[in-house]
Formats: C-alpha cells, structure tokens, sequence
C-alpha cells in the first residue's frame, strides 16, 4: 500500500494530463499512487491513461463518471473513496509538480492540519510549449528558462526561486491565507470523511474554499506551504465558468460561515 494517494482531477483534456502524469514520474519521493478523477472525459483521455501507466513508476487508478456537466465536487467523493493511502494530495489535470512536490507535502504533513501550496500560472503559449523532456530535465521550474521563453521579473517569480529559508520566510508573511486549494493542497483521509468529503451540489466558483471552511469548523487547521510546494498551471479556457453557478455557490458558502457547518449532507455519504 502507497503511503500517499494523489488525486488528479481532469475533464477533456489529455495533452495537459500526460505533462502532468510526467510530472509524477519525476517526482524524488516515490512512494504514492495517482487516481485520475475524471468528470466525464471521452475514449482520448483513457487510451492516455492505458499508453502512460506502462511508462511511470506508480500505480494509476482511473475513475470515471459520465459527463453531466462541471460535476468535479461528484468525482472527487468519489476519487476519495478509491484512495488507499491514509494521506491524500488533491491537485488538477493542468498542474505539473515540481520534482520535489509530493516530498514536500508528505514530510510537512501533520495530525489536525491540511497544507495549502502554491502555483505558478503560466501563459498559454509557454504551456503548449513544454515537452516531457522539459519535465525531466525541470526546465519548465527552471526561471532563466521561462524568462528565454518571455515571462516578465514579477515577485511571482519566487514561488519557483525560494528555497530553504527564504521559501519558509515567505510562507510565514505571505498575506494569502492558507484555504484549501483544489490545484495543491492535501490533507487527512480520515478528515475528509469527518466533512463528509466536497457538497456535490457546488459546481465551479469556490467549492474548494468551501470543503476547506467545513475543515476549519471542524478543527482542522492549516500550513500555508504556496512557496515549497509549487507546482506550475497550464493555461485553458474555463468553458463551465457561469454567474448562476458562483451565485448558487456563495449562498452555500455563506450558510456554512453563518451556521459552522462541518458536514455536507450531499458529500461522500449520502
């Protein structure tokens, strides 16, 4: 059995996931399995998955439901239930891990906490352009490289160049607060089950911060991690965002601050 479980959400699009299953093929600490989290993606993606996991070095599990639109809140639950490790990293079809991603959550987890990590957004021309090779070699992490290929001197710029100390100097002051992110955050199985895992009522606009919020009502609290654990995220359209769906999705959310809501009478148990 893994001793950490990666769940990797994805819809439709496949030549984003194998950068980022590459990524997990070079991570430093081996010691995990990916479930794919699928909201409804057709036959291109699962000929990926079947062509990949005879290349990397940890265990795929693909799980996979039809497509009823944005539904991501449904195939997490679901993902959560096929994982095997006590210990659960969630992240996003469009985010590949630096070498040291995995490590980093895993050495810095603790009981009664969850980690909240970074990104690193990246233009859409630069993420068309990153190879596997560019993965292997870290290339896409490497700042001088990504300045030869046109990304401007912003601050931004230390989530790829802090280490050390300084990364631990800048996730102390950042004034970000450390909510659960569903591109790199990770936490505690057995508190995933404790919320009732994510409300599938929720489509996209904050359901992350949502799930996060029931943890913290229920106890669980922190580590703001966004300058060590870094990934960067490819750029795409976000077809499914709509202002119904984010409208719908503040007054839960707002239900759940007023009342302290910790359980979702519409997550993993129903």
């Amino acid at each position: 059995m893994s001793t950490v479980s990666v769940i990797v959400s994805t819809y439709n699009h496949p030549e984003w996931l194998e950068k980022v299953l590459w990524g997990f093929h070079c991570q430093t600490y081996k010691d995990f399995e990916v479930v794919i989290a699928d909201d409804g993606s057709g036959e291109e993606t699962k000929q990926l998955i079947e062509k990949i996991e005879k290349k990397v070095k940890f265990p795929i599990k693909h799980v996979w439901q039809e497509d009823d639109g944005f539904q991501k809140c449904r195939i997490l639950n679901k993902a959560v239930k096929s994982c095997s490790a006590e210990y659960v990293i969630m992240t996003d079809g469009d985010c590949i891990p630096r070498e040291d991603f995995v490590q980093v959550h895993y050495i810095n987890k603790e009981p009664g906490y969850f980690i909240s990590g970074g990104y690193y957004m990246l233009p859409m021309n630069i993420s068309k352009a990153i190879t596997l090779k560019d993965i292997e070699e870290q290339n896409c992490f490497n700042i001088q490289w990504l300045k030869e290929m046109g990304i401007p001197k912003t601050f931004k710029n230390n989530k790829l160049t802090a280490r050390g100390f300084i990364s631990t100097l800048f996730n102390t002051f950042t004034p970000t607060n450390a909510s659960w992110n569903g591109h790199n955050s990770s936490g505690w199985k057995k508190d995933i089950y404790n919320v009732n895992g994510f409300d599938e009522r929720m489509q996209y606009g904050g359901e992350d911060r949502e799930f996060g919020e029931r943890l913290f009502n229920f106890g669980v609290k922190s580590k703001q991690l966004r300058y060590s654990a870094v990934c960067v995220h490819l750029d795409h359209a976000r077809g499914y965002k709509t202002p119904e769906a984010i409208a719908k999705n503040q007054v839960i959310r707002r239900e759940v601050r007023q009342n302290k809501s910790v359980w979702t009478y519409h997550g993993i148990t129903k």
